[in-house]
């Protein structure tokens, strides 16, 4: 069978379109009439692909597969191994409930590969996209030990945990974000069309104006008449600091510079020890070998300074050492999280003592989180205050000494 995406009518009238396999695009227009549709381009979804690519659709653009999307495929998909369905079943009864089209071409086309005999991790790595290596040894790890269905809800558990962590601090950070933001309009706006339209009137006066009000005339001039002078040095300054970014050296440098950085320094610090520790848990929990584990638990964390410091942990466990000792001996993770993963070595518990680390540090994110925005907030309001108190200032108090000298 092969894959096709179909656009057609309703009985209604209504525009619709999907994706379903057939044995030919004859077969599958008998089908689409017979449920009621009037197809009016059928093609391959290779084809499909193709089109897409030379006609773009910004709609498509911005419906992209969220992890969320897939938590919910994985669970259901583990609901009905649960249940005793069989793999290929399973899938296709997973494929009807799939919304998502890029979702249900990637299962429409996983499904067929199991059907012709390859196994679910091999068939999933033609999608890279949207199934990282992590999902796929894990898959591979579950089909290994016969406990497929238990892998798949508690990969599903571990993708919901990850969306909700990022949920959580990216909403904490979305106001102060948004308040930085107008802040800035609000100043630029000030400076570029308000000031200059005040500060006319001191060009018929006769006296020196106080440094303050000079600086602020010269500050407004700049936003005014050099606007776009600002506007390329900003886009200059960034293109640049993506590039060096882009590079080794530079993508180091930067790693090491928010570690250091205060407030935000320790938080990404907790952020990535309970991915680490979520992370290995669950690839360890589901039969993946360390080695492997600890190498995609490496590239998950973000940062090329903690990835250096799991990269020499793993080799030394390759050289029959623990996690714990190169781990402490690094000095980036905190000394509680080393001391409970050697607790952890010895006592056999190496999975549960991370699942504790990583509930305990997830909690700590929120406070910390919390503690962050609560601290933000009023501290860009005194800051938004304070400069346009100093505008008010530097506006009026030559004003008022001109009515002295007058009175």
């Amino acid at each position: 069978m092969a894959v096709y995406a179909y656009r057609g009518v309703d009985a209604r009238g209504k525009s619709v379109k999907g994706v379903r396999d057939a044995d030919s695009a004859k077969a599958l227009r008998s089908v689409l009439r017979r449920d009621g549709i009037l197809a009016t381009e059928i093609l391959e979804q290779s084809e499909a692909a193709r089109k897409a690519a030379r006609d773009i659709d910004l709609g498509r653009l911005f419906r992209r597969v969220s992890p969320m999307d897939i938590a919910v495929a994985t669970r259901q998909l583990s609901v009905l191994l649960r249940s005793g369905v069989p793999l290929v079943e399973a899938l296709s009864a997973l494929i009807e409930q799939l919304d998502h089209p890029e979702l249900k071409t990637a299962f429409t086309d996983t499904r067929n590969q199991v059907n012709e005999g390859s196994n679910l991790a091999d068939a999933l790595k033609a999608h890279p996209k949207l199934f990282p290596s992590l999902y796929i040894n894990m898959v591979a790890a579950g089909e290994a030990s016969g406990t497929l269905e238990e892998v798949l809800g508690r990969l599903a558990e571990f993708l919901d945990d990850q969306t909700r962590l990022q949920s959580k601090v990216r909403g904490a950070l979305a106001y102060p974000i948004v308040m930085a933001v107008v802040v800035v309009l609000i100043l630029f706006l000030m400076m570029s069309v308000v000031v200059p339209k005040v500060t006319a009137i001191f060009e018929n006066f006769n006296q020196t104006l106080p440094w303050y009000t000079s600086l602020l005339i010269w500050v407004s001039n700049i936003f005014g008449n050099y606007w776009w002078l600002l506007a390329a040095l900003t886009g200059g300054g960034i293109y640049w600091f993506r590039r060096w970014l882009a590079t080794e050296e530079g993508r180091k440098k930067w790693d090491l510079f928010v570690l250091e950085v205060p407030l935000f320094g320790p938080l990404l610090i907790m952020v990535a020890v309970s991915r680490f520790a979520r992370t290995l848990a669950t690839l360890l929990a589901s039969g993946v070998p360390v080695l492997t584990a600890m190498d995609i638990t490496r590239n998950v964390l973000g940062n090329t300074e903690l990835m250096r410091v799991v990269e020499e942990a793993r080799a030394s466990v390759r050289e029959g050492e623990g996690i714990a000792k190169p781990l402490r001996q690094a000095g980036r993770f905190p000394p509680i999280v080393t001391h409970m993963i050697a607790v952890g070595e010895r006592s056999g518990q190496l999975e549960e003592m991370l699942l504790h680390v990583a509930d305990a540090y997830d909690q700590q994110v929120e406070v910390r989180v919390g503690a962050l925005t609560s601290i933000l907030e009023p501290l860009l309001i005194v800051v938004m205050g304070a400069v346009v108190g100093g505008i008010a200032f530097a506006i009026l108090m030559p004003l008022l000494q001109l009515n002295e000298m007058i009175q």
